[in-house]
């Protein structure tokens, strides 16, 4: 606009910009006469242009200023003066100074080759996902778009719930399913229902850093307990006052990281000291889709006869995180505290999505795209241990697991404390490390490198800068180590 002067103390070229996305004309000038007045660009008290006068400036119809002035005497920013004209009011609200950046930085899921949490997405389940959904949306009534079941539409409950007898030997009534919005929301709703802030709770070391925070969020203690090649050490944990812990927090068919699967001895043993303890279970299922060396896993869960044992799943894994769509088995007597809980929260999860996801479920789409994915995700576990084992020149023991979406590099237990950081940072790859995941400090380190949701090619370069960078390091204790040999690729098995 040109430059503002004045005249007689009324304003003649007010420095207004008009948008376009804030609506019709009178609506435009509005919103840039409003702005410029909380602004402070127009001071209190300033004689504002006839209507006329701002209409020819603007390039605009007059009755679109008419309208604009009566709205902003409407707000209070203006006031008539009869036969005087129009005045910016005398009582204005002080300018909000300029929005700063946040102080602390947002976390943004990693997207590079190797980053966790990825899945593939598939056109087909894509095409099949948005015709359901588009289906339900055209047909849904009163009870699909008003406020739903808080355990989440029965539907998606019963083929939960069927999945769960067929494939994890998890027998559930569909009243014990509830659908969440992730597998956080699952765990916050069980601390708050089912135990008081202070209590304590078993967490493998290493393990899932984001259920640690979560946990600790809803004002619990989690308590380290040591993980190897049979899963949790339940001893150690009862050696630390396992009768003063009132849950355990578990990965048992493919502990995170590790990828170790927990062995029968303990899952008795846990079910043991959690009946004797009055103490609850929670079982993190979390990729108990993708199994490549014979059928799933039975669940823990399936084990306890649904007495101690929360069982936690996702479609985040099978579809695709954007999805929000996760699920809980709750024993009996947590039904209600739980739901009693939801109600604060989030009260039901999204109807239509998730009757739309049980539309797959039922017609066999999720069934046929979890095989294909399971043989892709094979195919890249293969071609990036592969790759891996060959660039890193036997400096890392790779850990080639039988489930899952992830894989582990170990360092050699003599390697220096902050070698993985600095080859990390060397390598400019997406990969998280094991001593991030602990919560006492130990040995051996290592990456954990995600090849689900990552095209080969790219795969494949990032495990050649990263075994260029580990065979750069001057740790002498690496050269004795030796990596999985690349012709068995497939057949290892994970060790903790």
């Amino acid at each position: 606009m040109p430059t503002t002067s004045r005249r007689g103390g009324t304003i003649l070229d007010l420095p207004l910009r008009l948008e376009p996305a804030a609506g019709n004309r009178p609506q435009q000038v509005h919103a840039g006469l409003r702005a410029a007045i909380l602004g402070g660009q127009l001071a209190a008290g300033l004689r504002l242009p006839s209507s006329r006068a701002l209409a020819d400036q603007l390039g605009v119809a007059r009755n679109a200023v008419v309208v604009a002035y009566e709205h902003l005497n409407g707000d209070g920013l203006v006031e008539t003066r009869p036969g005087a004209g129009t005045y910016v009011a005398a009582h204005l609200p002080v300018p909000p100074p300029a929005a700063a950046s946040p102080a602390d930085p947002v976390e943004v899921s990693r997207s590079g080759p190797c980053a966790l949490g990825h899945t593939e997405a598939d056109p087909r389940l894509l095409q099949r996902l948005a015709a359901a959904l588009r289906r339900r949306t055209l047909r849904a009534g009163a009870a699909d778009l008003g406020y739903g079941d808080p355990r989440g539409g029965e539907a998606l409950r019963r083929g939960v719930a069927a999945h769960l007898a067929a494939s994890r030997g998890l027998r559930c009534d569909p009243g014990q399913v509830v659908i969440v919005g992730g597998t956080q929301q699952a765990l916050r709703l069980c601390a708050e229902a089912l135990l008081e802030p202070g209590d304590r709770v078993w967490f493998e070391d290493p393990g899932y850093p984001t259920a640690r925070r979560t946990l600790q969020a809803a004002g619990l203690c989690p308590v380290p307990v040591p993980v190897d090649a049979e899963g949790i050490d339940v001893a150690a944990g009862r050696a630390r006052g396992g009768e003063r812990v009132r849950a355990a927090y578990v990965t048992p068919s493919n502990q995170f990281p590790t990828g170790a699967t927990m062995s029968m001895a303990r899952r008795i043993a846990l079910l043991d000291w959690a009946r004797t303890a009055g103490a609850w279970v929670l079982e993190d299922d979390y990729d108990n889709e993708f199994r490549y060396d014979g059928p799933p896993l039975t669940a823990l869960a399936g084990l306890d006869g649904g007495d101690r044992v929360i069982y936690l799943g996702t479609f985040s894994k099978t579809l695709f995180p954007g999805l929000r769509l996760a699920y809980l088995v709750l024993p009996p007597a947590a039904v209600g505290r739980v739901l009693a809980t939801r109600a604060t929260h989030d009260r039901f999860p999204p109807s239509l999505m998730d009757a739309a996801v049980a539309d797959l479920m039922a017609d066999g789409t999720l069934a046929a795209h979890t095989r294909r994915m399971r043989r892709r995700y094979r195919a890249a576990r293969d071609h990036l241990a592969a790759a891996l084992a060959e660039a890193a020149g036997g400096r890392l023991r790779i850990v080639v697991p039988p489930q899952g979406l992830h894989l582990v590099a170990y360092l050699p237990d003599g390697a220096d404390r902050e070698a993985a950081a600095a080859i990390r940072a060397r390598a400019g790859i997406e990969a998280r490390l094991v001593s991030e995941m602990r919560l006492v400090p130990g040995a051996p380190d290592g990456f954990v490198l995600g090849f689900a949701g990552h095209g080969l090619p790219e795969l494949a370069a990032a495990a050649g800068t990263l075994g260029r960078a580990v065979r750069a390091s001057p740790d002498p204790a690496w050269a004795s180590d030796r990596a999985v040999d690349p012709s068995r690729i497939g057949d290892a098995k994970p060790r903790a």
